[in-house]
């Protein structure tokens, strides 16, 4: 073995005993010797290995963040905030284990989740989460951490993810002598992992730690224990806190655990995770769009404090409703300083007796979003919030509907600003580069007014504009032109029609295929889709009604807008069918037989419903069973599987 590959290994061993074990058994200088002598060798010799500690010195300045798509999507947690929440939760995966479940439960730490990639062993990248699909490269700022390895005993393809940190006693060490200081650790990590400079990301310190396999090419899928051992084994730093509870007692009695010790870490969290450990009964439970089903965020009694209400705004959001914001005096809530606090309508600020003036509760709700909890004293010069009769921004009379007011006029600036942004955004037409902002200016130069006239514009409209260069305009253009193909869902959900979701408008683009189909829908046909309701129906009936949107729609065609919508022809023993799999089959894995289902012209439903015509019942099947026994659905055993199968 050369000299420089033994540095190599033994340098990265040191490392990993001091920041990962906490363990060092050489001092800071015998290490440093070593390591001169390291980038002497690699100095001589040309060559620096994957895996070499010299890698993690902060490089100079990026240019901007490159995209990354994950191997397999990063989901978000669904969360909870009481016992009885998590209680539920327990009760509904107990159901499908056939008993009680098996759960983990860990810290959640509040800082910025990376997802790194090996490849053969070696590190390649680190992204951040992004929408779950997607994220940012952020491999340059990433490799200035020392706390995770960059080459590992596990040689095929690999995601890990955790939670990237900065500890709040390094916060406060850094603020001692920062020309700037940093307000919280949460703000602090991710501004020093999304940061083009990644000597900043080093000057800051953060860490990470491990708490999830997201992708692995080889092996079976691991259970939630699996994965925290399989961490350990590959050198990841993971928190040493882990339970595995066998009772929903146990949980509940880890969930106390942590909420009583969080308060004397040195790391900022803000909850718990519980999660399913058996991977078997985690794929029986299945995912949302957003969330596993098999997982649970709780989330710990926000922090409270008061301070004084300065003034009450009203803002106009795309359907013209008018939601109150509450101007505060700023104040230093959970890590972070609020200066604004949501109020739901005028009957709430009633309800909650809510004044100019006064001082007011303010929390953080889940310790993301303030509110104003209501009125802790009012004062001589406290006034009543006046309710509004026109609207602040355009002067139109505003009506009540229900409990909220609204601004009638679909012209007024911050409503059409906001339904421009809504058109533009990612899960919609996808036009990158095209922000609030950017709508705003363009409203107000009168540059457009429809959807349509986006696709009008040309480089005289944008160049212009306050801040557009040449290249930010060809951009834009470009992308405009690029979103002219959207998929048939992301079209729908980009009109905007109150009450379509994602999800209602992939279930749309599903039933109806096209627009003129959709169109032509009556409210009967759209209330028996799953994920639309008869207010949402009636909505879509009334949009499809309107000449000016009938038009609209005319114009966009008119303009090379083709919304499109690609299903493979479904033929074979299961077209038609909606196929629900419970239980454990002796000769198919879940997936395998799942794919034998799609491949035959079936669709696989993760739940029994309204909508599955089949349920495929193996060893041991529960409550999806008995759902499907009580909604008269046709059941089939293994035998009668392998049956239709003609296998």
């Amino acid at each position: 073995m050369s000299r420089q590959r033994e540095l190599t290994d033994l340098l990265n061993r040191y490392a990993h005993e001091y920041y990962v074990l906490d363990k060092p058994t050489v001092s800071d200088k015998e290490y440093d010797v070593l390591y001169d002598e390291l980038r002497a060798l690699e100095a001589a010799s040309g060559e620096v290995y994957p895996d070499s500690p010299t890698r993690r010195v902060g490089g100079d300045p990026i240019k901007g963040f490159e995209k990354y798509r994950h191997k397999h999507k990063l989901y978000s947690l669904d969360k909870c905030t009481t016992e009885e929440g998590l209680k539920s939760f327990l009760e509904k995966a107990g159901k499908v284990a056939g008993g009680e479940a098996a759960c983990s439960v860990e810290y959640k730490f509040d800082g910025l989740t990376v997802c790194l990639t090996y490849e053969d062993g070696k590190f390649v990248r680190a992204a951040t989460r992004g929408n779950g699909v997607e994220g940012e490269d952020v491999s340059a700022q990433v490799l200035t951490i020392k706390s995770f390895p960059l080459s590992i005993p596990y040689k095929g393809d690999l995601e890990v993810h955790g939670e990237a940190v900065i500890r709040l006693s390094v916060l406060e060490a850094y603020n001692r002598t920062a020309d700037e200081p940093l307000k919280n650790a949460r703000n602090a990590v991710a501004g020093a992992i999304r940061n083009l400079d990644p000597k900043i990301t080093e000057k800051r310190k953060p860490e990470i730690y491990f708490y999830d396999v997201n992708y692995r090419s080889e092996g079976e899928p691991l259970s939630q224990s699996e994965a925290h051992a399989f961490l350990q084994e590959q050198g990841f730093k993971v928190f040493p806190y882990f339970r595995l509870c066998k009772t929903a007692e146990e949980t509940l009695a880890a969930v106390r655990e942590i909420e009583v010790e969080r308060k004397t870490l040195d790391v900022l969290t803000d909850g718990a995770v519980i999660k399913v450990n058996d991977a078997a009964v985690r794929e029986e439970m299945g995912f949302t769009d957003k969330f596993p089903r098999w997982a649970m965020a709780y989330k710990f009694e926000a922090e409270e404090i008061t301070t004084l209400l300065k003034d009450v705004v009203w803002q106009v959001g795309r359907t013209g409703k008018l939601t109150p914001l509450g101007l505060l005096e700023p104040v230093e809530l959970a890590g972070a300083t609020v200066s604004k606090a949501t109020l739901n309508n005028y009957g709430d600020i009633v309800r909650k007796d809510v004044k100019i003036g006064s001082r007011v509760l303010v929390r953080r709700s889940n310790e993301v979003i303030p509110e104003i909890l209501g009125t802790t004293e009012h004062y001589e010069h406290s006034q009543a919030v006046p309710v509004p009769t026109v609207c602040p921004f355009c002067g139109a009379a505003v009506y009540e509907n229900g409990a909220h007011l609204f601004c009638p006029n679909e012209e007024c600036l911050p409503r059409l600003t906001a339904k421009f942004a809504h058109f533009a955004s990612k899960n919609a037409m996808d036009i990158e580069g095209f922000s609030e902002s950017t709508a705003e200016l363009l409203i107000k130069k009168g540059r457009i007014k429809e959807f349509s006239d986006l696709y009008r514009l040309t480089a005289d409209d944008l160049s212009d504009l306050e801040g557009f260069k040449a290249k930010k305009v060809n951009n834009l253009l470009g992308a405009i032109a690029k979103s002219k193909t959207p998929t048939l869902d992301a079209f729908i959900f980009a009109l905007g029609v109150d009450g379509i979701g994602k999800v209602a408008a992939k279930d749309l683009a599903k039933r109806f295929q096209n627009m003129d189909a959709l169109a032509a829908a009556t409210a009967e046909e759209l209330i028996a889709l799953e994920n639309v309701g008869e207010i949402t129906a009636n909505n879509i009936v009334a949009y499809f009604a309107s000449e000016k949107n009938r038009a609209e729609l005319t114009a966009l065609a008119a303009h090379g807008v083709s919304p499109v919508w690609e299903e493979k022809e479904r033929t074979g023993v299961f077209a038609g069918e909606n196929v629900v799999l419970t239980g454990t089959l002796t000769n198919y894995k879940r997936s395998a037989a799942q794919k034998l289902i799609e491949e035959r012209g079936g669709v696989c439903q993760s739940s029994v419903n309204k909508a599955t015509t089949l349920v495929i019942a193996g060893e041991e099947a529960g409550s999806k069973l008995e759902k499907a026994q009580k909604l008269g659905i046709k059941i089939l055993d293994e035998a009668g599987f392998i049956a239709l199968l003609g296998e």
